[in-house]
């Protein structure tokens, strides 16, 4: 007969432990069994709270909610300087770069909340910003999709799933896997600019490149947009009638005519379509020695315009520091570079020098009228000294600045809506 000694309860002993308080001795060949019978119900409800826990764990992980939190917590770190357990994009395995100007934060939002929570690949956007004002861009892109979305840091690993936002005043680039913030000379007067980051994700993806362009004035991102499509990478473009400001989607589309046309909403699921079919790695192509001057320029390094192969003087200056413009090779042609780097596509330019041209009329409006004032106080001083003479020749002088300046604001009457007339986007280039 088996004799089961009761045991008084001990902190953190198992109830089954009590039951199984028993004195050796005593045990007979049916207790032994009654014993091993108990051991096993004993091992075989763990086994099964286990495989509980672990399929609970599972089904936990599998969640998007689950999936867009760790994704967050990992970006965080990497902003905090921390090291998060995922590997940074390598080359082949895809980025996708994002331009918008205005109009451009419903179209991004819009994308954004399109985009798969498991993507492949990290997502770069620049928007055009004043270079001095705080972006408020990251957390409005966090909020709106299943990806987390940071503002970029020099440094930073680009890991997939993640959105990184270029911040006020720096160039977005990506160099081995890594981004890159740059105070490079300004291109189609921005900084940050969408063309250096569509050039050099062309230069460190090749055809795992793919390149967004949504509503925005001027023509950047144009010019990047082609590079990105030159090298075998893809081209999407949101559609110019639906788009707030046509003018950078049409300008897109008239030099990248393969690209993908689509709604905002729809653009998200079409870039989770195009990583996936870009999962085998492709071989970048063959370097190109004017993309590389270009993207080593954006990034501020010793180099000058006058060393990019195609460079040419053009008899034009930069809107941006009256320097000599050398006109570049590539589309949309033609497409200029001064001395230290300002870049400038035609549209672009157009439009800066229809302000500068304003504003030399304005200025020359202002001297006319200040001369004129001038003019006719020193008329009063010689009139009150009696100088008759030099007062005829001021009160001429003060006539003469008056009927200018009055001709001038005609002039400025009639050329104002030519100069302030939208800027073709190509919209119409079929007509005749």
């Amino acid at each position: 007969m088996t004799v089961v000694r009761p045991v008084k309860h001990m902190p953190g002993k198992s109830a089954c432990a009590e039951r199984l308080a028993i004195r050796p001795p005593m045990l007979t060949h049916q207790g032994i069994g009654w014993c091993l019978d108990a051991a096993k119900a004993m091992l075989a409800t763990a086994t099964i709270g286990a495989a509980a826990i672990e399929q609970a764990g599972k089904r936990m992980t599998r969640s998007p909610d689950f999936a867009r939190e760790h994704r967050r917590s990992e970006a965080g770190a990497a902003g905090a300087g921390g090291e998060p357990s995922a590997p940074p994009a390598q080359r082949g395995a895809g980025v996708i770069a994002i331009g918008a100007s205005a109009g451009g934060v419903e179209a991004l939002r819009a994308v954004v909340a399109g985009l798969p929570p498991e993507l492949p690949a990290a997502v770069l956007v620049v928007l055009h910003i004043p270079r001095h004002a705080p972006s408020a861009l990251p957390g409005i892109l966090d909020r709106s999709g299943p990806l987390p979305a940071v503002a970029a840091r020099h440094g930073m690993p680009a890991r997939p799933g993640t959105i990184y936002v270029a911040p006020a005043g720096y160039h977005l680039l990506i160099r081995n896997g890594h981004l890159e913030l740059s105070v490079g000379p300004t291109e189609n007067g921005h900084r940050p600019a969408i063309d250096p980051l569509f050039r050099s994700a062309a230069v460190a993806f090749g055809p795992g490149a793919i390149g967004v362009v949504l509503s925005g004035s001027r023509d950047d991102g144009a010019a990047g947009l082609t590079v990105i499509v030159e090298r075998g990478g893809q081209a999407v473009v949101q559609d110019p009638d639906e788009a707030l400001h046509r003018s950078m989607p049409a300008n897109a589309l008239e030099h990248s005519a393969s690209a993908h046309v689509l709604p905002a909403a729809k653009i998200g699921a079409l870039l989770g379509e195009l990583v996936g079919e870009g999962a085998p790695p492709l071989p970048l192509p063959h370097p190109d020695p004017q993309l590389a001057a270009e993207d080593e320029t954006a990034a501020l390094r010793a180099m000058t315009s006058e060393a990019v192969p195609s460079a040419r003087p053009s008899g034009l200056s930069c809107p941006s520091c009256q320097g000599v413009l050398f006109e570049l090779d590539g589309e949309p042609a033609p497409r200029y570079r001064c001395r230290v780097g300002h870049a400038w596509s035609p549209g672009s330019l157009s439009d800066e020098q229809a302000v500068v041209v304003d504003q030399a009329l304005w200025t020359a409006l202002r001297t006319l009228e200040e001369n004129a004032a001038l003019s006719l106080r020193l008329a009063e001083v010689a009139e009150q000294h009696e100088r008759r003479r030099a007062a005829a020749i001021y009160r001429q002088r003060y006539e003469a600045s008056k009927a200018e300046a009055t001709r001038l604001r005609k002039l400025i009457n009639q050329i104002s809506p030519t100069l302030h007339a939208p800027a073709p986007d190509g919209s119409d280039a079929d007509e005749s």
